[in-house]
């Protein structure tokens, strides 16, 4: 759930950071595709200075969520990636993207900092919604039960002016290091940066591990179920996970009923990803590794 609007999903903090985890060295399917931070054509901010990167506060019309990835295409332009329901309109309950109602595309959106219950903070950049799965499976009438419960992933273009402050890497743990497509088992483990405004951005309480509970198979690797400690934080929605060694898994999109009343859903970022590639119309459109390697060490 994005918070201000507080309406379909629900944007989930996951095991506080404090849970020192350790994790093995990147696997060779780490190393497929992209080499890390690499992109043809595309110079990226520093990673420590960087205004727009994973993790940040993203305004639609007055809802905040957090951003998950940085992808690009094959005309060099950058988008950032945060949930569908994010630009969604209506109730609580509209968590259904088959159904659910949801701003345009053409919309604007905001970057920002700082922002918090009273405030938005400081605006540092801005883009136009370009891509909505939501809107998406409405034009082409998808009825398959998963994807219109877990597709839940939108695109804003960044504009031009703001490119030169985009960096892909997730604060505090880096990576991406690329997709991962193996989906997960009970007890893996998985790290996200979320960034709601209800943490009143102190940054500390970002930084968050969680465990998988298991795939279940009647969901066809759209959602990956993780446990929390706490319910979700609404603000987070969209946020990047990612498995170990730094393969981006998913993207945080709503709060889990079973086998756990606090377990957080996240949609899969493969299948989304793959869905946004055959019907967004946005050639060459892929994930952009971050510039800064995967450490789970706190």
């Amino acid at each position: 759930m994005h918070t201000k609007r507080l309406l379909t999903g629900l944007g989930g903090a996951v095991l506080l950071a404090a849970a020192v985890i350790s994790a093995p060295q990147a696997n060779a399917a780490q190393t497929t595709g992209q080499t890390i931070g690499q992109t043809i054509g595309q110079t990226w901010a520093p990673a420590a200075t960087a205004k727009i990167h994973p993790g940040t506060m993203m305004y639609t019309d007055g809802a905040q969520c957090t951003a998950n990835f940085v992808f690009t295409d094959s005309a060099g332009a950058t988008y950032v990636g945060y949930a569908a329901h994010c630009a969604g309109l209506g109730e609580a309950t509209d968590t259904d993207g088959c159904l659910a109602d949801s701003l345009p595309l053409g919309t604007r959106v905001t970057f920002n900092e700082g922002g918090s219950l009273v405030s938005e903070g400081t605006q540092v950049g801005a883009g136009t919604l370009v891509y909505s799965s939501w809107l998406t499976m409405h034009r082409l009438g998808t009825t398959d039960a998963n994807a219109c419960a877990y597709n839940d992933f939108a695109l804003v273009k960044v504009d031009a002016a703001d490119v030169a402050k985009v960096n892909p890497s997730i604060p505090f743990w880096g990576g991406p290091t690329g997709i991962d497509t193996d989906g997960t088992a009970t007890g893996d483990r998985v790290w996200t940066y979320g960034n709601s405004s209800l943490r009143f951005g102190i940054s500390q309480l970002s930084p968050h591990t969680g465990i998988s509970l298991g795939d279940d198979a009647a969901d066809s690797g759209w959602s990956h179920p993780l446990y929390t400690v706490t319910p979700g934080v609404p603000g987070d929605s969209g946020s990047a996970f990612v498995s170990d060694g730094g393969l981006a898994i998913g993207t945080l999109s709503t709060l889990g009923l079973a086998p756990l009343p606090a377990s957080n859903n996240i949609g899969d970022l493969g299948k989304e990803l793959a869905f946004a590639q055959a019907h967004s119309g946005i050639g060459g459109l892929q994930l952009v590794n971050g510039t800064e390697p995967f450490d789970p060490i706190l």
